[in-house]
């Protein structure tokens, strides 16, 4: 709404791109399996409607792609093209980044890996994870970045933490930043408890997590890793001990 609302004041030629009707761009009939989203796109003034199978998951990844076709189509790139590049593309580091299956004590599950810190971003993860894997209990270990980002969005992470299934919550990264009080991951574990729906497990220390984390997986949870912080190198070094990491007894 507010980027639209600006679009009366631009004086040279603009392409829009969306969901909404009014695009000219729209992406129609979304589905996700798994990893992929199959999505349609109407060009306005066309008459057909284009079929895309993007290889990453959610409704904020078909936008993206939705940018990439339409500014390919301006320039004159032609659609096979682009549908290859979008079904073949892999993504970026840290982006919803599937290091595949683990073993653990009961089982297997699959772990995910994404830098989204803002709680929009924590919330489009969250969904693309309930669109793609409906049958699966969402894991995620979360590690808030920045005492001031935690305070000033402390009510909108209560709540998006709060949709997950197991939740796993690590200090904070505080990218140099002092302490703040009440914006903490201890604070923001009491207050999702308080809702009733959730009961967070606050982890003081990284050195228990493993021991912490193979004590609550089941047989097919998905177990996202979730922050911008040093929380990306936890995800790699898991991948670089998959036999053994999620094993941890008591």
């Amino acid at each position: 709404p507010v980027v639209k609302s600006l679009l009366p004041k631009l004086s040279r030629p603009y392409v829009t791109y969306g969901f909404d009707e009014s695009a000219d761009y729209r992406a129609l009939n979304f589905s996700q399996t798994g990893n992929v989203s199959q999505f349609q796109v109407a060009r306005k003034g066309s008459g057909r409607l284009i079929d895309v199978d993007l290889n990453l998951p959610g409704r904020h990844n078909v936008l993206n792609a939705l940018a990439s076709i339409a500014v390919g189509i301006e320039e004159g790139v032609k659609e096979e093209f682009i549908k290859d590049a979008l079904l073949s593309f892999q993504g970026i580091g840290r982006r919803f980044h599937s290091f595949g299956a683990f073993p653990c004590l009961k089982g297997e599950v699959e772990v995910v890996d994404d830098y989204g810190h803002h709680p929009k971003e924590v919330e489009a993860t969250i969904k693309a994870v309930r669109q793609g894997w409906p049958e699966r209990r969402l894991v995620m270990v979360y590690q808030p970045h920045r005492y001031s980002r935690t305070r000033d969005l402390y009510d909108d992470f209560v709540n998006v933490l709060s949709e997950v299934d197991v939740l796993l919550l690590l200090d904070v990264y505080p990218a140099g930043e002092q302490p703040i009080s009440g914006a903490d991951s201890k604070s923001l574990s009491g207050s999702i408890r308080q809702r009733g729906q959730l009961d967070p497990i606050f982890i003081d220390s990284k050195a228990k997590l493993e021991q912490i984390i193979s004590g609550v997986l089941e047989d097919g949870d998905l177990v996202l890793t979730q922050g911008a912080g040093d929380i990306g190198k936890i995800a790699a070094h898991w991948n670089d001990n998959k036999q053994n990491v999620f094993m941890v007894t008591k």
